[in-house]
C-alpha cells in the first residue's frame, strides 16, 4: 500500500489550499489507516516429491490353523476330476509341409531323397537327417514334417460330450487308412482315394495298469478311467478308494471293456496347416468288447451258444464284442482285419498249459495218455470273468480269432444279419492263437490276384509263436462281388512256417552260428497243419518213427509228450500246442508280416519283424518237448533282447528262403534302437518299421524308421543299405505302433500308445 504523508499532501491539493516551503521540516507521519480487505486465494502448488519408504514392520503372531473342511463331493470339480495332464494314447499325424529345396513331392520322397544325400556324403549343412538319438516327453520328427494330435483316449468323437456319447478308445495301435473315394472303378483302398479326407480304422488293444478290486484301489490308466466315471456319474463310491463296492466293479468292468475294440472315424486335412482333424459330424463309429459289437464265427464253430451282457440268447456261432485288438490288415476288397492277441487276459487261457517259460503244465487238460479235454467255461479271476454279473461272462473259445471288420456297418450287424456277406465275422478258418496281424498276397496294385486262390500270412505274437500262411479252398476270379470275395475266406487249408536250420539258442542265427543272408539263406518249409496231413513231422526222426505224419502225429495221444487232437477243429483252437506238439521251430515273437509286391530286389517278399525272446523254449533243438521236470536245468534261456527282421521269399514244393535283413541293438545311437513291432509297406516297396521295447532296451525312445533295402545302396560312398533311418519318436515309455501312409503318401499316421505306463509322462499334456 502507498505511505499515510502521500495521502495527505494529495488531500490538500484536492481543497485549493496550497503553501509552498521549499526549506521547512518535515511534519509528523499521520496515523495508520484501517487494513484493505483480503484477496482471492491463490491456486494449488504442484505436488511435492514423494517421501523415501519406511522400513518393513515387524512380522505378526502366526494364526491358529482352521479345521478341515469337508471332502467335496465327486464331480468335475471335486477332488476326483481327471486331470487333463494324464498321460493318454493318442492317434498323432506328420504330414509333409515342405520339401526343403530337395525336389520330394511327399514325406516317403523327402526320407528317401535325405538317404540318398546321406549315402553319397552330400547331406547339407545344418541338416539333422537321421532324427537324433533322445528321449522326450513329445513326438519329435523331421524338418519339413508337421506334427499333430487327431484324437486321444476319451475324446468325444461326435459332438456329443455325455458320459453315453461314443469316445475315441483306449491304447491306439493299428491304424488302417480309406481315403474318400477310394473304391470307385473297382479300386483296392491301398494308394486311392483323397489325399486330404478319410475314413480311418484304429484298434484300441487294452487299459494299461491295475483295475480295482474289491479291496485295492485302481492304479494308472485304470484309475484315471474310473476318475472320468465319477465325473460323469456312474459310481456311488470314491474312484480312488480300496474299498469298491460290487455295483461299482461291475459297472468298471463294462466300462473297460468300452475302452476296447476299434474305432472308425472320419478325418479331414488343413489345407492351411496341413494338420488333420476329427470330423464330428460324421457317422464315427466304436466297436468294442461288450454284447454291443456282434461277430459271427466262420470255418468253425463254437462249444455252446453264447448270450449277449444282458443274458439273451444269440444265434448260433455269434460272439459278443472284440477284443485284445492288436495290429490288423487292411483287405484288398475294403474290409479290415483286426486281430485279437492277448485275449488269455479276459476270459481265460484257453492254451493254459504252458508257462511264462514255455514249460509244459500237467493237470491243464493236455496231458498225454489221453485226448484233449479243453476247458470252455470263463475264469472267475481273469479280468472280465471276474465280474459277478453272470451275463457278462462269456465263453474263452470266442475271443483269438482273426476279426473282419465290415467298416461302416453297424457294430452290431453281424456276418449275414441283414444281407448276406455283410457285416462283421471271425475267421475261423485261419485258427486260434495270441494274433498280431495278417497280410495279404497281391499284385503291384494291390488287388487280388486272378484265378489264384486268397493267400493270407499272420504270426502268432507270443515266445515261441509261429508264423502261418492260409490258402482258400477255392480261386478269386475277376469279376467277383464283394460277398463272393468274402466268402472264400471261410474254407481253406492252413500252413505253419518251419525255420529248419534255426539255432534253437538265439532264434535268429543258424545252426553254427552264421547269420542267414541274401546270398546264403536258410531254407524253411510250410507244413500243412492239419489231422489229414501227409507232410512229415519235424520231430519224426528225433522220436524214432522218420515216416510219421503231421496228421498222425496230432492225433497220437502220446507223441512229443502231449495229449492228442480228435478233430481239426481242436488243432485250430490250439495253434501254439500243436505246434509243439509236431515239432514246428520256435519263433523270437513275430509281431508283423506285410506283403510286399513291389520289393526293392524285384522278387516280392514277405517281411516279418521278430520282437526279442528272452525266455527259455518249450522244445529243443530237434523239436523235442523237454521234460517238465528237467525243463528248469534243460532249457537254455534265448538271449534275444533287441530283435530283428526277416524277408520270406516262396519257393516251390512249399519250400521258402529266409534271411536276416535288420538287427536291433542295446545301444540308442544314431542308427541305434531296438525291438521291431509293426512293419508298414509303401506304395514305391519301401521297409518302414515302428518299435516298441527301445526306451528300455536301447534307452532311446521308441519311434518310426525307414529301412534302407535298396541294392543300388550297398555301393555307395557310405553304404546305407540295412541301415534303418529314424524319422519319428514318441514320448518316452510309449510304443509307437500301427504306421500307415495316407494315399498320397503326405502323412503318415500313427498310435502313441500307453505313455507314462511305467514311467512318468504328460503327454498329449491337454
Amino acid at each position: 500500500m502507498r505511505s499515510a504523508h502521500v495521502l495527505t499532501a494529495l488531500a490538500i491539493v484536492a481543497s485549493g489550499s496550497l503553501f509552498v516551503n521549499c526549506s521547512g521540516s518535515n511534519g509528523q507521519d499521520g496515523a495508520a489507516g484501517t487494513p484493505g480487505d483480503r484477496g482471492d486465494p491463490g491456486g494449488k502448488g504442484d505436488p511435492g516429491n514423494p517421501g523415501d519408504k519406511g522400513d518393513p514392520g515387524a512380522a505378526g503372531e502366526a494364526g491358529t490353523n482352521g479345521t478341515n473342511g469337508e471332502a467335496g463331493a465327486n464331480g468335475t470339480n471335486g477332488k476326483n476330476a481327471p486331470d487333463p495332464r494324464f498321460p493318454r494314447s493318442s492317434l498323432v499325424a506328420l504330414s509333409f509341409v515342405d520339401d526343403l529345396g530337395t525336389g520330394a513331392t511327399n514325406f516317403a520322397e523327402l526320407v528317401k531323397k535325405r538317404v540318398e544325400q546321406y549315402g553319397n556324403a552330400t547331406l547339407p549343412a545344418g541338416v539333422q537327417f537321421p532324427l537324433a538319438h533322445a528321449t522326450t516327453d513329445s513326438v519329435r520328427t523331421l524338418a519339413g514334417i508337421n506334427t499333430n494330435v487327431v484324437a486321444s483316449w476319451l475324446d468325444p468323437m461326435k459332438w456329443d460330450a455325455s458320459a453315453s456319447g461314443a469316445r475315441f478308445g483306449a491304447n491306439a495301435d493299428y491304424t488302417a487308412y480309406f481315403g474318400d473315394g477310394w473304391n470307385a472303378s473297382g479300386n483296392a483302398p491301398q494308394w486311392n482315394g483323397s489325399g486330404d479326407a478319410a475314413w480311418m480304422w484304429i484298434n484300441h488293444e487294452y487299459v494299461s495298469n491295475a483295475a480295482p478290486t474289491s479291496a485295492t484301489a485302481p492304479k494308472g490308466q485304470a484309475a484315471f478311467l474310473a476318475d472320468n466315471m465319477a465325473a460323469w456319474g456312474m459310481l456311488s463310491g470314491d474312484p480312488r478308494s480300496n474299498a469298491w463296492s460290487d455295483g461299482d466293479l461291475v459297472k468298471y468292468i463294462n466300462q473297460e471293456k468300452k475302452e476296447l475294440g476299434g474305432s472308425w472315424v472320419h478325418i479331414v486335412r488343413d489345407a492351411a496347416s496341413g494338420e488333420w482333424h476329427l470330423d464330428r459330424g460324421a457317422a464315427n463309429l466304436r466297436y468294442d468288447a461288450t454284447s454291443n459289437t456282434l461277430t459271427k464265427l466262420t470255418g468253425a464253430s463254437l462249444s455252446g451258444t453264447e448270450k449277449d451282457d444282458k443274458g439273451v440268447a444269440l444265434p448260433s456261432d455269434v460272439i459278443p464284442g472284440i477284443m485284445g485288438n492288436c495290429s490288423g490288415g487292411q483287405t484288398p476288397w475294403g474290409t479290415v482285419i483286426t486281430a485279437e492277441e492277448n485275449v488269455q487276459d479276459y476270459y481265460g487261457d484257453f492254451e493254459s498249459c504252458w508257462d511264462s517259460d514255455q514249460k509244459f503244465v500237467t493237470g491243464a487238460g493236455f496231458d498225454p495218455g489221453k485226448a484233449i479235454a479243453y476247458t470252455f467255461t470263463p475264469s472267475t479271476s481273469a479280468a472280465f470273468g471276474r465280474s459277478s454279473d453272470t451275463n457278462a461272462r462269456h465263453a474263452r473259445d470266442g475271443y483269438g480269432w482273426l476279426v473282419e471288420i465290415d467298416p461302416g456297418k453297424a457294430a452290431s450287424e453281424y456276418y449275414g444279419k441283414t444281407t448276406a456277406g455283410d457285416g462283421h465275422k471271425k475267421l475261423g478258418a485261419m485258427g486260434r492263437a495270441r494274433w498280431e496281424n495278417a497280410t495279404f498276397v497281391t499284385d503291384g496294385s494291390w488287388k487280388l490276384n486272378p484265378g489264384k486262390p486268397i493267400t493270407m500270412y499272420a504270426g502268432d505274437d507270443r515266445r515261441g509263436g509261429r508264423m502261418f500262411k492260409w490258402v482258400s479252398k477255392d480261386n478269386y476270379t475277376a469279376g467277383m462281388t464283394r460277398a463272393q470275395t468274402r466268402a472264400l475266406l471261410d474254407e481253406g487249408s492252413l500252413y505253419v512256417a518251419h525255420f529248419a536250420g534255426l539255432d534253437n539258442l538265439t532264434g535268429d542265427t543258424l545252426v553254427g552260428g552264421a547269420t542267414p543272408t541274401e546270398t546264403a539263406p536258410g531254407t524253411g518249409k510250410w507244413i500243412k497243419i492239419s489231422l489229414d496231413s501227409t507232410d512229415i513231422a519235424p520231430n519224426a526222426a528225433a522220436l524214432g518213427t522218420a515216416t510219421k505224419t503231421v496228421g498222425e502225429a496230432l492225433k497220437d495221444n502220446s507223441w512229443n509228450g502231449i495229449g492228442g487232437f480228435t478233430t481239426d477243429l481242436d488243432v485250430r483252437r490250439a495253434l501254439f500246442t500243436a505246434c509243439a506238439k509236431i515239432g514246428v521251430m520256435e519263433l523270437n515273437r513275430p509281431e508283423d508280416l506285410e506283403w510286399n509286391p513291389k520289393d526293392s530286389s524285384g522278387t516280392p517278399r514277405l517281411y516279418v519283424a521278430f520282437t526279442n525272446h528272452g525266455r527259455k523254449t518249450a522244445l529243443d533243438q530237434d523239436g523235442k518237448l523237454f521234460d517238465p521236470a528237467k525243463h528248469t536245468t534243460d532249457s537254455k534261456v534265448r538271449n534275444d533282447k533287441v530283435g530283428s527282421i526277416f524277408a520270406i521269399e516262396d519257393g516251390t514244393s512249399g519250400s521258402f528262403k529266409y534271411f536276416r535283413v535288420w538287427k536291433g541293438t542295446d545301444k540308442g545311437d544314431t542308427f541305434g534302437t531296438a525291438n521291431p513291432d509293426n512293419i508298414m509297406i509303401d506304395k514305391d516297396g519301401g521297409v518302414w518299421f515302428g518299435t516298441d521295447g527301445a526306451f528300455g532296451t536301447a534307452k532311446t525312445a521308441d519311434g518310426l524308421y525307414y529301412l534302407d533295402l535298396d541294392p543300388a545302396h550297398k555301393t555307395v560312398s557310405k553304404p546305407t543299405y540295412g541301415l534303418a533311418f529314424r524319422v519319428a519318436a514318441g514320448p518316452s515309455d510309449s510304443e509307437a505302433t500301427g504306421p500307415s501312409f495316407s494315399s498320397d503318401m503326405r502323412t503318415i499316421f500313427f498310435s502313441v500308445q500307453h505313455p507314462g505306463e511305467d514311467s512318468y509322462s504328460s503327454w498329449p499334456g491337454r
